[in-house]
């Protein structure tokens, strides 16, 4: 006779160092964290603080903008201000690229304003200049006590440690290929400047890594083997993954893997947005695919059939639409009056083949008449059938008792 089968769970967290960011922290025990990045200019003080505050509110823990002229430098403070103003306390990274020392050192109040720099070892500076302006940055953010992400991309990777790491591939009798080259070129990269940043004085707690390319099979060799050789948090991110469902898939398809080995300590989603499409999406797959994980909670998800033959009409479409929408507008107030209500899950169904059944695994579910079937859709609570609906009002009725059922099941943190 065959075992029960094991329960699958993600394997614990690969041990890190945990890193401080104002007040959220990258590593350590801490749950792994969601991040984005505007793409307004940043010198544009009110369109990068509305984008700022609408990445915050759809759960962006921390928000990474561009700072690469002495405008955008200068804009920094201003926007932290206008954000504290909004009562929207967002820690705020820097992305610096070939210009980084000299915008710091130009623009002190920018410096003290980010809550984290982001330097490119690839173009951080180049030549005899590379050490100097490297070295002027880590100096800086250690006497400021900022964290700062080393961050390698194989767009932009140090050629000198490039030519390096071929010219010792090719005096190895078996010399690797050109990937392989490349992938430990990113690794080499990344740790030499983590300990050339410790020699000048910044701690190991303040130190992030990543290596980001824009194929799914290498960033997970590439984090395998960065995860081996080192104990500083991590972020992952597919680079440059791509618009719509190809760069979901392929972000998700990568970072699930790592994540179930316990690597990653902070995620971002690098999608291209649609036209006139919301940045908030990319925090959105960020926060489902950790969640769906059993990672982290962040909203109730909504469980919904896809439809058949049997679900001909699309008012199932629309009831989980409605549904999803209503909880995702609820959030902001309901996590600070009732803490837990991430945790519940919620189903809409089509038609009884599967409905009842599933939804009485959820918190609250409904199984909704498919073709043919009479025109009722009892809704299940806590695995009981508790109501039968009907009429016009199914949606408003619906979303009536998973407010009751909020109300009720989780305590009011202001009672």
């Amino acid at each position: 006779m065959n075992g029960p089968i094991p329960h699958s769970a993600p394997l614990p967290r690969r041990r890190s160092e945990g890193v401080r960011v104002a007040g959220i922290v990258v590593g350590g025990d801490a749950p792994v964290v969601v991040q984005s990045m505007t793409n307004t200019d940043t010198a544009d003080i009110n369109a990068t603080t509305q984008q700022i505050g609408e990445l915050w509110r759809a759960g962006s823990e921390l928000v990474r903008v561009t700072v690469n002229s002495a405008e955008a430098a200068a804009a920094v403070p201003r926007i932290r201000d206008r954000l504290a103003m909004m009562g929207l306390s967002v820690p705020i990274v820097g992305d610096f690229h070939y210009n980084g020392h000299q915008l710091l050192r130009d623009e002190p109040a920018c410096a003290e304003a980010l809550a984290k720099y982001r330097i490119n070892p690839g173009n951080v500076g180049f030549g005899r200049k590379r050490d100097a302006q490297f070295a002027e940055i880590v100096e800086l953010a250690a006497r400021l006590h900022k964290p700062v992400r080393i961050g390698v991309n194989w767009g932009s990777l140090d050629q000198g440690v490039l030519a390096r790491m071929m010219d010792e591939n090719a005096a190895r009798a078996a010399p690797w290929d050109a990937p392989t080259v490349m992938r430990e070129a990113l690794i080499v990269s990344a740790l030499e400047s983590a300990a050339q940043a410790e020699a000048l004085g910044l701690g190991r707690d303040r130190i992030v890594l990543s290596c980001k390319v824009s194929g799914v099979q290498d960033l997970i060799a590439v984090y395998r083997a960065l995860a081996a050789r080192c104990d500083y948090a991590l972020h992952l991110g597919l680079t440059e993954a791509g618009i719509g469902s190809k760069g979901i898939v392929a972000s998700t398809a990568a970072l699930a893997v790592l994540l179930q080995e316990g690597i990653g300590d902070t995620i971002r989603i690098s999608l291209t947005p649609e036209p006139g499409e919301s940045r908030t999406r990319e925090v959105i797959v960020a926060q489902e695919l950790l969640q769906t994980m059993g990672l982290r909670a962040f909203t109730p998800l909504v469980t919904a059939c896809p439809g058949c033959g049997r679900t001909t009409s699309t008012f199932f479409q629309e009831l989980a639409k409605t549904v999803q929408d209503h909880v995702r507008a609820r959030m902001p107030e309901w996590k600070l009056r009732h803490p837990g209500v991430e945790n519940l899950t919620l189903a809409v169904m089509g038609c009884i083949v599967n409905g009842p059944g599933e939804s009485k695994h959820a918190h609250i579910g409904i199984s909704l008449p498919g073709t043919g079937e009479a025109p009722t859709a009892p809704v299940f609570i806590d695995g009981e059938k508790a109501h039968t609906l009907r009429g016009e009002r199914i949606a408003e009725d619906f979303v009536a008792i998973i407010e009751d059922y909020v109300a009720k099941r989780f305590r009011c943190a202001n009672a």
